[in-house]
């Protein structure tokens, strides 16, 4: 397995896995063409030096999964640096077989090679398997999230 920073022709089949599900496809437009938000968005993360949009390879090249790491600076934590990793996705032919774990646990080192002093995420309370997932990395829910959506008119 390869982990490396996305590319521009990644984009598409990123799109997709994060479709990929109930929730997702809520959200989320894949479609041919692809919608233009998507390359905009992508353009602004590779070049935002705190953003790592990564992806996992196969042996055959084939990208088979997604993460975003984003460092925050801080002024707490003496200046810290807070790691959020967001919309990991795993291509459903290879969920259940330990990728996930190994893309956290490379995501773990990431973090701590970056200076972060914490890595932290959000997981939809919808998704109870995902969040026994993370608890069973090491994750513990110590806040409570809130949100506010807003509406684009």
């Amino acid at each position: 397995m390869l982990f490396r920073k996305a590319k521009l022709e990644d984009v598409p089949t990123i799109v997709e896995m994060l479709a990929d599900d109930a929730l997702g496809a809520a959200r989320e437009r894949f479609q041919e063409p692809l919608p233009r938000v998507y390359i905009d968005a992508f353009q602004k993360i590779d070049k935002d030096s705190n953003q790592e949009l990564i992806v996992v390879e196969d042996e055959n090249g084939q990208v088979i999964g997604t993460l975003q790491l984003s460092f925050l600076q801080y002024l707490t934590y003496q200046g810290g640096i807070r790691a959020q990793i967001e919309a990991v996705r795993i291509h459903k032919d290879f969920r259940g077989k330990g990728l996930g774990e190994q893309f956290f646990l490379w995501a773990i080192d990431r973090a701590k090679e970056k200076g972060a002093h914490v890595l932290q995420l959000t997981s939809d309370k919808k998704r109870p398997d995902a969040i026994r997932f993370y608890e069973k990395l090491g994750f513990e829910a110590s806040h409570e999230g809130m949100k506010l959506h807003f509406k684009n008119d």
